[in-house]
């Protein structure tokens, strides 16, 4: 079901209408609408150009991730190997594993309250959020055990499919119940920057597994740019209707909202439909890919047993998980993995143009072995991205910590690097 294994280009066997609609169906999300609202305060306009610059910005960032699996067949956290070593790349798994689970946990949280919502009329079980969090929490698992089944990509596509459609019922009755929120004044509550901050910080999330899919790719172009349009078309459309509708009504939960008006115009089944199918496509990967970083550090259970596991975690996560930390979990996701990216792409693309020795990948005493497993240049400038990100933040710097965090941790890594190579030579 899972290996992580690099995959002969022989079996690989999805084109580019494939991730085209798995990252529209990826982008399809009520946290997407929620985090649109956050932008708020920008006004519509600072906050429609923060959405697309953001999206640009993060999107490409995302697409150049997936480029290394697509080029060579492997997964996103093997990625991470020839510039942090074999060691160093399970460090980056295990907070992978954790901000996976984090985020399909939030997912389920924003999927069962909507859900309960949907429900109160029926009262019961069907108005109790744990319910929804529960079951849609099982169909997640699912969908994720039997991704890449002969069945599972038509049904991936019928349902996004399905899912575009109802999404533009949803812009539809959001624009007539609430207006465009361009009538609301200008603002000033929320440096751009900041906000281009959790704008970017949507797409980056995904860094750390495009890989995970991009290596089933019959051809790298296509796979990038229909991951890159995919998500950049839908996510941008999710977040301006966050905005617009939080900007005409004042409300903190615009998903939510739009749901109800969607029920009481009698519409209720194609809103749970929403809820319940946009959270296991958006969900699915974050369980799938947990559990190839599981397999990246270790193989001691087999690959439906992690995912069991990690589905399960982020079902009792949701259980507990306060909403209200999901705008601070979003820059936590940034501040670690923006200067982590930073230094691999830096890698793949500036120092070794890239190329890999895929049979060294998994190889101890090889190639990217380095030091005990762990290239210290890599870490340090990760740990220096990270730090400068947590000032800024600290500091609340109106400038947002993704770029300067991830150029300073690239910027260093491909100074010490070049530096190492001088020396090496030169001994």
């Amino acid at each position: 079901m899972i290996d992580i294994q690099p995959i002969n280009i022989s079996q690989r066997n999805l084109g580019g209408t494939d991730y085209f609609l798995l990252w529209a169906g990826v982008a399809v999300s009520l946290a997407e609408i929620w985090a649109g609202g956050f932008l708020a305060p920008m006004g519509f306009w600072s906050g429609f150009w923060a959405i697309i610059l953001g999206h640009v910005i993060g999107n490409t960032l995302m697409g150049l991730g997936g480029i290394i699996g697509s080029d060579h067949g492997i997964t996103a956290m093997v990625s991470v190997r020839p510039a942090f070593g074999l060691r160093g790349a399970d460090l980056a798994a295990v907070l992978n594993i954790i901000q996976l689970i984090g985020w399909a946990a939030i997912m389920l949280v924003i999927g069962g309250q909507a859900g309960a919502m949907l429900g109160a009329s029926a009262g019961g079980i069907w108005a109790d959020h744990r319910f929804w969090v529960v079951a849609i929490g099982g169909g997640t698992l699912l969908w994720a055990l039997y991704t890449g089944k002969p069945f599972w990509k038509v049904i991936q596509n019928s349902a996004v499919i399905a899912l575009l459609l109802m999404v533009i019922v949803m812009t539809w009755v959001s624009v007539r119940e609430f207006g465009s929120g361009l009538s609301a004044g200008k603002q000033s509550g929320l440096p751009f920057m900041i906000g281009l901050d959790l704008v970017i910080a949507m797409p980056i999330s995904w860094l750390p597994l495009v890989a995970d899919y991009s290596r089933f790719s019959r051809k790298t172009g296509p796979a990038f740019w229909n991951t890159w349009w995919g998500y950049f078309i839908i996510s941008s459309w999710m977040y301006l209707i966050g905005l617009m509708a939080t900007l005409e009504t004042g409300n903190t939960d615009p998903g939510i909202l739009m749901l109800e008006i969607m029920g009481k115009v009698g519409l209720a089944i194609p809103a749970l439909m929403l809820v319940v199918f946009s959270t296991i496509t958006s969900d699915f990967p974050d369980i799938y890919s947990a559990t190839c970083s599981m397999m990246t550090i270790s193989r001691k259970l087999t690959a439906s047993a992690f995912m069991w596991i990690a589905g399960i975690l982020a079902i009792l996560v949701a259980l507990i998980f306060p909403a209200s930390q999901y705008e601070n979990f979003l820059l936590f996701i940034g501040g670690m993995f923006v200067p982590l990216f930073g230094v691999v792409l830096t890698d793949y693309y500036i120092v070794r143009r890239q190329q890999i020795r895929v049979a060294e990948i998994s190889k101890v005493g090889g190639a990217y072995w380095y030091s005990g497993g762990f290239n210290g240049i890599a870490i340090l400038s990760w740990a220096v991205g990270f730090a400068i990100f947590e000032v800024i933040a600290i500091m609340k710097y109106p400038v947002g910590g993704s770029l300067p965090s991830m150029l300073a941790a690239g910027g260093l890594y491909l100074m010490l690097m070049r530096t190492r190579k001088e020396e090496n030579a030169g001994g």
